[in-house]
Order: C-alpha cells, then structure tokens, then sequence
C-alpha cells in the first residue's frame, strides 16, 4: 500500500476531535485513542533505543541482535496502532491483524535469552546503563498502553491479541534489559528492602 502525505497540519482537529479508519469522528480523549496513542508512545521510546544502541561504537552480533529485534517490534507497533485505529465498522479483510505468530516469537526469544541470564533474587531497579534504563522505560510504557487496550476492550470489541502482544512485549523489554546489560558488562541494581539510609558522616 502507497501513503502520500502532502501536508501535516489539517486543521481538522482543532476542537478536540480527530478521525479513525472508515471517517468516524472522536474526541481526542477517548479510549480508543488513549490505547493507540500510548502505543505511538510506545514506539517513539523504542527509537530511542535503537539510535542509544547505533551511537555505541564497539559493534558486535549482540548489539546488532538488538537493533533487529527492536526494527521489527517497531513495525509491528505501526501495525497494532493501525489496527487499534481501525473500529469494527471499518475493518477489512486484508487489515494486517496482531496474531499468535508475533507473541510465539517474542516467547522463543525470551526463552533463549534467558539462558544467558543468571536467575532473580530480587526485583530489578531501572539504571545501570542507558540502553537497559530506556528498554525499562519502554517496559513501563509498554505496561500503560496494555491497561489502556484493556480499557478500551470493555467497551469495544478489539480481540484478544493486542493486550496479549503487549504483555508479552512488557515482559520482553525486562528481558532484553537483562540480557543487553549482561552482555555490555553493566551493573545490575536490585531492589533491596527496607534499605536503612546510610548514616551522615559527621
């Protein structure tokens, strides 16, 4: 499919409304915006990511690993906005649709990265590096725009595979986080609680 833009500004939601698949109106606080919106979200913080992991200057297949992972968790983000964008009335058969296919690889992948991770006493704070600080942060953006896909599935009917893609991604950014601090030698900062303040040198 070919996508022309000719220009950005519309001033078509000047009043607080704004247009899904198929023409209908809604206002721009709605659920089904707040879920694709957050995914858009979402997306922008992978970019991230993907550029901290190009500005790195020691290359190696785990970092390029990453950059493939995180390339294609972009465009199937792009997918499920479009799809969380596109309302009942509006669906075709050939709208490209989150399935079990995505969620199954993301699976073998955690599975496999697990192997090189050493098994959790403690949760794991954000922190310790820039790229497993940001996949921490896609963590919990990732975790908002599930709820908000949750939200919208009890006034609308989205299916089942969006929220289950979304939590198994949340789970797959911690994994990655994990798994690229490992591999780039980085500390890993876990919880620790009731942590007594240190006392005040005097």
């Amino acid at each position: 499919m070919t996508i022309r833009i000719d220009r950005v500004y519309t001033r078509a939601g000047d009043k607080g409304e704004t247009g899904l698949v198929g023409g209908r109106r809604v206002p721009k606080d709605s659920p089904r915006i707040e879920a694709f919106g957050t995914v858009d979200e979402l997306n922008a913080s992978v970019g991230i990511v993907r550029a901290l992991n190009r500005e790195l200057r020691k290359q190696s297949t785990v970092r390029a690993e990453l950059e493939e992972i995180l390339r294609q968790v972009q465009q199937q983000l792009f997918d499920l906005g479009a799809e969380l964008a596109t309302p009942g009335e509006a669906d075709r058969p050939s709208s490209v649709r989150i399935c079990e296919a995505q969620v199954k690889e993301m699976e073998a992948l955690m599975d496999r990265f697990q192997k090189d991770l050493k098994p959790l006493k403690s949760f794991v704070l954000p922190g310790g590096g820039k790229l497993s600080s940001f996949l921490h942060q896609c963590r919990t953006v990732c975790r908002r725009a599930e709820r908000e896909v949750v939200k919208l599935s009890r006034q609308e009917n989205v299916g089942p595979w969006p929220q289950i893609y979304l939590n198994r991604l949340g789970d797959l950014f911690f994994v990655l986080s994990r798994w690229i601090s490992h591999h780039l030698q980085e500390p890993e900062i876990l919880w620790e609680r009731g942590l007594a303040p240190r006392p005040r040198r005097r």
